[in-house]
Parts: structure tokens; C-alpha cells; sequence
């Protein structure tokens, strides 16, 4: 069994312990990631990165966890294997963004 397996057995078993698998449909986990995802946001609201790390960062890997644990209960239910998902992602940004148009840049794909 892999990290991410042994990851998932325990968000599931915490989450089955609750009987909270009733409420963790697609469109609920979907809302959830975004809201936490807000949660997250929050804490660099009027604040420079730095501040926040210095004064914060507990926060910010409370909200981080949240956000992942709801991604990872999302992913299962969809049966989606994180690796693959994130493999495919890097392959696709990797013919979006090539080094020799996007090294040093921010710009969006379409700008380059």
C-alpha cells in the first residue's frame, strides 16, 4: 500500500466512524474544496505572504488540510488515482508552458 492509500484509509475510517459518507456527494465535496479553499484565501487577505507565514502558518496548514482531505474524499468517489490525475495535469501544463516560452514568465498560456 502506497502513502496516498494509507492517506485515504484514514480520512475514510474517520469519516466512516461518523457515518459521514451520506453527506460527501461530489457537489458537497466540490462546495466544501471551495469553501476552505475561501478559508485559506482569508488569511492572506491585507496581509503580505511573509506576515502570514510568520504569524499564521498553523492556519494555513489547517485550511491546506482541509482543502486536500476533501480533494482526496473527492477523487475516490469518482474512483480518480491522485498520481495519475496529477501526472496528466504536469503533462498537459508541460505542453502549455514550455521552458524555452515560459522560464521567468507569469504569464497565462495564451499570453505567451
Amino acid at each position: 500500500m502506497n502513502e496516498d492509500e494509507k492517506r485515504l484509509n484514514k480520512i475514510n475510517q474517520f469519516r466512516d466512524d461518523r457515518n459521514w459518507r451520506q453527506f460527501h456527494n461530489e457537489k458537497d465535496l466540490a462546495i466544501s474544496i471551495s469553501l476552505e479553499a475561501s478559508e485559506l484565501l482569508e488569511l492572506f487577505q491585507w496581509k503580505s505572504s511573509s506576515e502570514v507565514k510568520e504569524n499564521k502558518l498553523d492556519r494555513v496548514r489547517e485550511e491546506l488540510a482541509d482543502v486536500l482531505i476533501y480533494s482526496y474524499m473527492m477523487a475516490d468517489n469518482l474512483d480518480l488515482d491522485i498520481d495519475n490525475i496529477i501526472n496528466e495535469k504536469l503533462k498537459q501544463n508541460e505542453k502549455k508552458y514550455p521552458i524555452s516560452k515560459a522560464k521567468n514568465k507569469n504569464n497565462k498560456y495564451t499570453e505567451l
